[in-house]
């Protein structure tokens, strides 16, 4: 297991005392949310601990699996940072919301952090997805390249209910899985989204009974690993700019990658 520091405003804290296990296996690096008393509900501490991964992630990871330990995947933020109290050793909400906008934006920035290095070229990553997945739970699966449910998976983007908004990074690709109409129907009315209708609107790559998710994860990350690792990574890049270039764009880039690729293999030869 690899284990490391992390910074937060509870000072300096491990991965386990704020509700993270990480773990090395070779390849695959696997993060288990460890708060299975709370649902795995998540804090700036959780975030800040996902950021800390990120930083540190071992140069040979080629897959991160993200799961939650117990019945649930993450029932979301924990309801005590709306408290005026917080929970123990962090600020609250209502400590933000006295911060100047820069300062806030600047604090919901960080928390960002832990989510965006999931989406790297040089990794792929796994949300193993069982029980509820809740506003942030959600939100990060929706980080996650790929989205493994058991049938028990309970998906809801809260936060419009809280009168908040989706801010961990959850909004785009989830606009960019099932469209903006139907996102906006899920965050609007927070409703409960179920496994069946996740995979039937492309929020899940699999669907599988509960006690077969771990098995089902590890044939993917396996099934994963069997392509060349610098060719995984030129197309991860070629796949997640597809959208945002035109045909004629997209032609250019697959050509300086091929080429790149092609120069790799040959070169000393």
């Amino acid at each position: 297991m690899a284990e490391s520091a992390i910074g937060g405003s509870a000072g300096r804290t491990s991965h386990e005392e704020v509700g993270l296990r990480f773990e090395v296996d070779g390849e695959i690096a696997t993060i288990t949310l460890d708060r299975p008393d709370r649902r795995n509900a998540q804090t700036f501490a959780t975030w800040s601990a996902l950021a800390h991964i990120g930083e540190t992630l071992p140069q040979q990871v080629r897959v991160v699996v993200v799961r939650g330990e117990g019945p649930s995947f993450s029932a979301g933020m924990d309801l005590r940072m709306f408290t005026p109290e917080g929970i123990p050793g962090q600020e609250s909400l209502a400590d933000f919301a006295l911060l100047g906008e820069s300062a806030f934006e600047q604090r919901i920035a960080q928390a960002q952090q832990g989510f965006l290095w999931l989406r790297r070229p040089d990794i792929v990553s796994v949300a193993a997805v069982q029980g509820h997945a809740i506003g942030a739970g959600f939100q990060l699966a929706l980080a996650c390249d790929l989205r493994v449910l058991a049938d028990d998976a309970k998906l809801c983007m809260k936060e419009p209910a809280l009168g908040l908004v989706p801010d961990l990074t959850g909004t785009k690709p989830l606009v960019d899985l099932v469209g903006p109409s139907r996102a906006i129907e899920i965050c609007l009315t927070a409703r409960v989204v179920g496994a069946r209708e996740a995979a039937v609107i492309g929020l899940a790559e699999l669907v599988v009974a509960p006690e077969d998710l771990a098995g089902a994860v590890g044939d993917l990350t396996a099934a994963l690993l069997t392509a060349d690792r610098d060719a995984a990574t030129a197309t991860k890049r070629l796949l997640q700019g597809a959208r945002n270039r035109t045909l004629e764009e997209q032609s250019a880039a697959e050509r300086r990658e091929q080429v790149a690729r092609v120069k790799a293999l040959f070169a000393g030869s």
